[in-house]
């Protein structure tokens, strides 16, 4: 947008004649085309480009409420709007007017911050809330999300929409609270900010078994989704919340195939026709015939423990907490910045291991779950690790793929850690199927498993094909539970 290019409020552009309401046939044109809004806060100086379908969805008919941000159309979307209605009205020729002289040159004058972001922008407007709560109100939060859990673990008979909202709302708490205690403690000493943030740890740690136990007994209820984003108001708590549900329903499911099914021996059995190949370009330093389900999986393909189990779940939870930089990588129009995508997994994971208390299986998920099996779209710590381990032992080889322990994959025997890989499956599945996301088609649960193998492990190989596999069909199985409903 050139610097002297009119700007037109939303609110002249949407609005009938003589108090007539809201032009909906204008709604659906900006939608549709995907037109993106100005946002100026004059107050904080302060300009960004969104796109209007996630302000709308958020909140409808967001401009006509009152707040510190005015929103504004240039004149090549009045454009495109008008000839896509088709219509010359004298509605249209008042909307299209310019400003008046003087507002027109403070907008011009005004000097903006287009990649300043406010955390509430991403967060929702519940996070405001959080920011302003002590310590000691966030944590009887939590105590009370858990006690509300634990009394629906106790009812019989259970009530799915009960506990379906309340999952939605414990995991939301949850998420908010890390992140804005974890901002006040990145400004403490490590020794401070321990214990500024051991309540939380501990209660968060606690609420996860109490959902993890709710989610467990209905793995397959997607009514879990469709909750959390009629609830939800912030675009990247909603994406914490989804990958964590489906994350803690993946691992039952998984620990249920393993545990109760010939699923291991079915693997085994087509290993070397389906598998082999992909398995040693990642071992290549190995004879082929050495690769096996055992070299693939440290130990072997087994069921998790109840321990591990929870302490992944709490990585799932917070794997996001340093994003609040990434708003505008996550929602926004043609600002994909590469570097603010790799620091919100640094910031993540600096702030967990050194702030925190937090078991280091959950920080090592945070910092690994972006690493895709060395390819150049990887980043996260793995690679700064794998640097100085090779800088000091400069003939090592790992032998294995992936380990379920912590000791592999810090000593270089393994290439992966098992949930960091979990996790970057449903990272993706979720943000090919997120329905809030506006610069790219959402795809069905179908088209975006399609599109996972074709892209993340037929072209280059990424994601774990194993692992995958196993997603897709309990991805398949819920879609079916749900079409049987």
């Amino acid at each position: 947008m050139s610097e002297k290019e009119t700007l037109t409020p939303i609110s002249r552009v949407l609005s009938l004649p003589n108090g007539g309401g809201v032009n909906k046939a204008y709604v659906d044109i900006i939608i549709n085309e995907e037109i993106p809004i100005i946002c100026i806060n004059k107050g904080a100086q302060r300009k960004r480009l969104m796109p209007f379908k996630v302000l709308f969805d958020n909140k409808e008919n967001f401009w006509l409420f009152s707040g510190p941000w005015e929103y504004f159309l240039t004149g090549d979307s009045i454009d495109i709007i008008h000839e896509k209605s088709n219509t010359k009205t004298l509605q249209w020729e008042n909307a299209k007017a310019p400003q008046k002289a003087d507002e027109e040159e403070e907008l011009e004058e005004m000097e903006v911050h287009e990649d300043e972001e406010d955390d509430a922008d991403g967060f929702g407007s519940d996070y405001l809330a959080f920011t302003k709560m002590t310590t000691e109100e966030r944590v009887e939060c939590l105590n009370k999300d858990k006690q509300r859990l634990n009394e629906l673990l106790l009812n019989r008979p259970k009530d799915a929409n009960l506990i379906t909202e309340a999952l939605v709302d414990t995991t939301k708490d949850a998420a908010l609270i890390n992140h804005a205690t974890l901002e006040e403690a990145m400004r403490l000493g490590d020794d401070e900010a321990k214990k500024l943030t051991q309540e939380m740890v501990d209660n968060t740690n606690e609420m996860v078994k109490s959902s993890a136990h709710l989610i467990s007994e209905d793995v397959f209820n997607d009514e879990l989704m469709n909750t959390l984003v009629e609830k939800s108001n912030g675009t990247i708590v909603q994406h914490m919340t989804r990958v964590y549900l489906n994350g803690i329903a993946f691992l039952t499911y998984y620990n249920n195939l393993v545990s109760t099914s010939s699923a291991i021996q079915k693997f085994r059995i087509s290993f070397t026709s389906k598998y082999r190949k992909l398995y040693h370009s990642l071992l290549s330093h190995l004879s082929i015939e050495d690769i096996n389900l055992e070299r693939v999986f440290l130990g072997g393909m087994r069921a998790i423990t109840p321990e591990l189990y929870f302490k992944w779940a709490v990585g799932f939870l917070i794997h996001d907490v340093g994003k609040a930089s990434a708003v505008e990588y996550h929602e926004g129009v043609g600002s994909y910045n590469r570097q603010i995508v790799i620091d919100h997994v640094k910031q993540g994971y600096k702030s967990i291991m050194t702030k925190t208390n937090y078991p280091m299986e959950a920080s090592l998920i945070t910092g690994y779950h972006h690493e895709y099996y060395g390819d150049s779209a990887g980043y996260g710590y793995f690679r700064a690790y794998l640097q100085q381990y090779k800088k000091v032992n400069p003939y090592a080889k790992q032998d294995y793929i992936i380990t379920f322990d912590l000791e592999p994959i810090l000593d270089y025997q393994a290439l992966a850690y098992f949930p960091a890989k979990v996790l970057e499956i449903i990272d993706v599945y979720d943000s090919l199927t997120d329905p809030h996301r506006v610069y790219r088609k959402t795809m069905t649960p179908e088209e975006a498993l399609v599109m996972m193998k074709a892209e993340f492990i037929d072209s280059h190989l990424k994601i774990d094909p194993i692992l995958f596999d196993i997603f897709a069909a309990f991805i398949r199985e819920k879609e079916k539970n749900v079409k049987v409903g």
